[in-house]
């Protein structure tokens, strides 16, 4: 399948996802967003897709937020319809995919672009770029989905602060504060990544996929809800074909051929 605003391509269990606008820094605009959740959530149905990889086109962002020229200011249309109608979308589908979301940040993530980072479940930087929560500097608040990402990863008042000054999060300081997995030289990245998907294919997903299911949650519930959520969870994976094949190659001291089911 064709699209206007991505790059696809499914390979060896792996669903790469290229934001493909790069004369505007690969900024969101509806096709783009509603093209992303479709790509995503045929991913989750797809026995062969292993785990999705997200990145951007070009060599300067990874996403510079939203396009602000598609209409935004003058359309006369409320501003929180367009995050019900095509922002949320994508986002739930990143947050419902049962298979790790992997974003290579190989460029600036500025305000919803940010958003569309830390939404996935992992973070592999190239060390030359930054983050913006840059919402504030045109008078406007965060969304889709960052002011519930980003307070559970920093903390409220660092998120706070972030969020009331947009100011530039350099990859140091990201690393520091827990907002990217790891942080690479640019001729590295690749490399890393790589090895990153070459886990996660070969890993019992299905096991990942409840264990993400059950994150998504966790932080608005009790400890028993949670545990409850456990006992469920751990159940399906007790039937799984991952489990009885983790046992059998415990058993017989070989490498686990996971299947993801």
């Amino acid at each position: 399948m064709n699209y206007e605003n991505l790059l696809v391509e499914e390979k060896d269990g792996v669903c790469h996802i290229t934001l493909n606008r790069p004369k505007v820094f690969n900024a969101l605009n509806g096709g783009l967003l509603k093209e992303l959740a479709t790509v995503i959530n045929l991913a989750k149905e797809d026995k062969q897709i292993r785990v999705v990889l997200l990145t951007g086109s070009g060599d300067k962002a990874f996403c510079s937020g939203a396009d602000l020229k598609e209409g935004a200011l003058n359309a006369g249309k409320p501003l929180g319809n367009t995050l019900k109608e095509n922002y949320e979308p994508a986002i739930f589908a990143i947050r419902n995919c049962p298979k790790p979301v992997i974003c290579k940040l190989n460029g600036v993530a500025a305000g919803a672009g940010m958003s569309l980072a830390i939404a996935c479940d992992l973070i592999i930087a190239d060390e030359n770029t930054y983050m913006s929560e840059l919402f504030v500097g045109i008078g406007l608040m965060p969304d889709a989905g960052s002011m519930f990402f980003l307070p559970r990863i920093v903390g409220l008042q660092r998120a706070f602060e972030l969020f009331s000054t947009g100011r530039k999060i350099f990859m140091k300081e990201a690393l520091e504060l827990g907002l990217v997995s790891k942080v690479v030289p640019t001729a590295d990245l690749d490399k890393e990544v790589n090895t990153l998907l070459s886990y996660y294919k070969n890993a019992p997903t299905f096991a990942i996929g409840q264990m993400k299911k059950v994150l998504n949650v966790s932080y608005g519930l009790k400890l028993s809800e949670v545990m409850d959520l456990e006992a469920n969870g751990q159940t399906k994976c007790g039937v799984s074909a991952d489990f009885a094949e983790g046992v059998t190659s415990f058993l017989q001291k070989r490498k686990p051929d996971f299947k993801g089911v």
